[in-house]
């Protein structure tokens, strides 16, 4: 690599189950490939995600520095695992759109659309529109929004 070149960032994103980060796939390749110590990154991962439910699917996004060094950043949970979770059912339609598995109250929605709304790419919507969004999950996911 030429001096005027400098090396970027590399972002990796993961879906990484809360409290439960190991060197294993798909944290293990994914950083080893890159050069980082996996083992710090699921300490770390682990310390920071310990106030939320294990096994809680937890979108990571880690940035890795040209000198091999990260940071991460944690999202909440996909709004489709909220969605089940609350409805109670372990998995979507087998067509999607066509079948109603379940019902949920607006309540609820608003209580998703409240999670969502802390992160930081969701900052700039109002909760109404991320609300909007959640009953269009919710459609997908074969739940029912009922007033």
């Amino acid at each position: 690599m030429s001096k005027t070149a400098r090396a970027k960032d590399q972002v990796v994103r993961l879906l990484i189950s809360a409290g439960k980060a190991a060197p294993t796939p798909p944290v293990g390749p994914a950083l080893g490939a890159r050069g980082v110590k996996s083992m710090d990154f699921c300490k770390e991962f682990n310390a920071r995600t310990a106030h939320i439910e294990p096994g809680v699917p937890t979108p990571t996004l880690i940035t890795i520095r040209p000198d091999r060094t990260f940071s991460f950043i944690t999202k909440t949970p996909p709004t489709s695992y909220l969605l089940k979770k609350v409805a109670g059912i372990e998995k979507g339609p087998a067509k999607p759109g066509h079948e109603i598995l379940a019902t949920i109250s607006l309540k609820h929605v608003y209580e998703i659309a409240k999670i969502k709304a802390t992160d930081d790419n969701m900052s700039h919507l109002s909760l109404e529109n991320i609300a909007r969004m959640v009953v269009g999950t919710a459609r997908t996911v074969g739940i029912q929004v009922v007033p």
